[in-house]
């Protein structure tokens, strides 16, 4: 059992979770901003971390920043963006050490906590906005990320295939944005845009770690200013159309063959601890059906798995393919789903993957971050369900329940991937 005491205070504009466990010896602090997906604000939001890193008032260099950092005890800063569903999370996170363990500190946790403040609200500005050689050379970092993921051909090949399949929903937006924006994207524009996710984000407030004795509520406290209560909004379901192919061509040897399903079962849902197992057994882990099937008995992919998305009711099936082998791979994984629909697996292999499933989740707890992000779930789907009995209700998972689960899975959208010599040959 997970040795966590878990409290959860509504304050004035925001949550603070405490989670109070002696498996480390480090605080965790984590600030997760969260609103709603929208293409006017998404590269905006991309590009704040890159800013907030660079420099504050009193420490007006990315290492100065990093000196003070040092001095803490090697206190980390990180600050991020992500999507889950529908929603555009900013995560800002500080790993310090825990006071109690260091022989003469005694106010460790105020000066990161204070550090945090500003960051927060004196970050390095200039006339109405923030400093503009930070942004200019920002923007810069963006793009170079953009730009690198358009070379990541696997992640290219998800991003076409999630643009296609949810073209009219607000998932289907880049998490980092888009090139064209960033002109746009002035220092008054992008710092006013940071009040705004300041005063009105729904906003939660993490800290990890042996807590007990350190009146963590107290300190936490002026580290949020005035805001505004928001709520979490809720994410957009639909079931799965006319089924679509998208076939695209780039300068590519190996091609990208993905699967994009409707589940339409999310972390609150009764059915949703089934879904984790069928997961499992489909394509999860090593000894799930596409990998010994199409990797290792047809050698037909490169790679071939399978991963739920949480929040938005998707599952999103992966392989990197030769060209040529495209009909045959498409027509093998397609059958490992009617396996799964029919009940082709055995009790032995149910109850392998529910163990590695529960241990894979015990692994995710036993990491502070990890642990964080799995209470953070329940928080976006408005579930009381905790990580513990997430992972209890694995357990208890039967065949029947993971054949009922395959059986809602629907197929929306084959995304292909494949080389400009294919596209001569189809021709």
């Amino acid at each position: 059992m997970v040795d966590t005491l878990e409290k959860v205070i509504p304050k004035n504009g925001f949550d603070l979770h405490l989670l109070h466990t002696k498996k480390f010896k480090t605080i965790h602090l984590s600030l997760k901003f969260t609103t709603k997906l929208t293409r006017e604000n998404v590269t905006k939001r991309a590009l704040l971390p890159y800013v907030l890193q660079q420099g504050t008032d009193q420490f007006p260099t990315a290492m100065k920043l990093r000196q003070r950092l040092d001095e803490l005890y090697g206190t980390v800063l990180s600050i991020d963006t992500s999507k889950k569903g529908e929603h555009h999370i900013l995560t800002v996170r500080l790993e310090l050490a825990n006071e109690q363990y260091i022989s003469g500190e005694a106010n460790l946790l105020d000066k990161g906590i204070e550090f945090l403040q500003e960051v927060l609200y004196q970050p390095k500005t200039e006339a109405d906005g923030f400093d503009s050689k930070i942004v200019d050379r920002e923007k810069q970092t963006l793009l170079s990320k953009i730009e690198a993921l358009t070379e990541d051909k696997m992640s290219f090949a998800n991003t076409r295939m999630i643009e296609e399949m949810c073209q009219d929903e607000a998932y289907h937006l880049r998490v980092h944005g888009y090139q064209e924006d960033l002109a746009a994207i002035t220092p008054k524009v992008l710092f006013d845009y940071f009040q705004e996710m300041l005063t009105n984000d729904h906003l939660d407030v993490f800290v990890v770690g042996d807590i007990e004795e350190l009146a963590v509520e107290d300190k936490v406290a002026p580290l949020v200013r005035t805001r505004k209560p928001a709520t979490i909004a809720d994410n957009q379901f639909k079931d799965a159309g006319q089924q679509q192919t998208i076939v695209e061509h780039d300068d590519i040897n190996q091609a990208k063959l993905h699967f994009g399903y409707r589940t339409n079962i999310t972390y609150q849902d009764g059915d949703y601890p089934a879904l984790h197992v069928f997961n499992g057994l489909f394509g999860g882990f090593p000894s799930s059906k596409l990998f010994l099937n199409v990797r290792e008995k047809h050698s037909l992919a490169y790679y071939a798995a399978s991963r739920i998305e949480s929040h938005k009711g998707l599952m999103f099936v992966f392989s990197g393919i030769a060209p040529e082998q495209y009909e045959k791979a498409k027509s093998i994984i397609l059958e490992q789903m009617e396996q799964m629909r029919q009940g082709e697996f055995t009790d032995n292999n149910l109850a392998e993957t529910k163990e590695m499933t529960v241990n894979q989740l015990r692994e995710t707890l036993d990491n502070p971050q990890g642990m964080i992000e799995l209470h953070y779930q329940r928080v976006l789907a408005k579930s009381a369900l905790s990580p513990e009995q997430l992972l209890e209700n694995v357990k208890r998972v039967t065949k029947e329940q993971v054949i009922e689960v395959a059986n809602k899975v629907q197929l929306d959208t084959i995304y292909l991937l494949t080389s400009k010599e294919a596209e001569s040959n189809e021709a």
